[in-house]
């Protein structure tokens, strides 16, 4: 299975345990989970043959750890980014006293106006450092790295979780906490 192959399956992956399950006749639980069998099935539904070793090898290889399996092997999901609604089972955790996002900087004036919104995801993602949120915010555009206060506002009461892939969670950032650069 090459580069592309890999690329090809986890798009759909995503597209599936994240947004339609029924992209590939899923049926996930209130956790996001759905059993290795259904996932394989569904792809040989769709004509696409994917056999087990190589779904070890797309979550194996996936450059963003997005999906995990569960203890025993036989359970996958997604472990964020889900517009749909799901349980993840995150617990508040203490963020580290800044987090990083990466956005384009089209879409400064709107952060300005009204911070950064979850809008048809569950969280906000941040980054826990500036590398990462290159890597996410160049795929949008000209490339801006936002600082997220994000002790400041765990001290005003907001949560951040944490994802099984080190993705930061929050339900929104208002511009008040975000360093915009120059």
């Amino acid at each position: 299975m090459n580069d592309k192959e890999i690329k090809r399956i986890s798009k759909r992956m995503s597209l599936a345990l994240r947004h339609k399950p029924d992209a590939l006749d899923l049926k996930l639980n209130e956790q996001g989970w759905t059993t290795v069998d259904a996932l394989l099935q569904g792809f040989q539904n769709k004509g696409i043959s994917l056999s087990l070793e190589q779904l070890q090898k797309v979550v194996a290889d996936n450059n963003k750890k997005r999906f995990t399996f569960n203890d025993d092997g036989t359970m996958i999901r997604a472990n964020q980014g889900h517009s749909i609604n799901i349980d993840l089972g995150f617990e508040p955790t203490t963020p580290p006293p800044t987090l990083f996002h990466g956005t384009a900087t089209r879409f400064l004036d709107s952060i300005k106006a009204t911070g950064l919104e979850k809008r048809n995801r569950q969280h906000v993602h941040l980054s826990a450092d500036n590398d990462t949120a290159s890597q996410v915010g160049k795929r949008h555009g000209k490339l801006v790295i936002l600082v997220v206060r994000s002790a400041e506002m765990q001290e005003k009461g907001f949560e951040f979780y944490i994802s099984k892939n080190g993705v930061w969670l929050t339900d929104h950032v208002p511009a008040e906490f975000i360093d915009f650069p120059m």
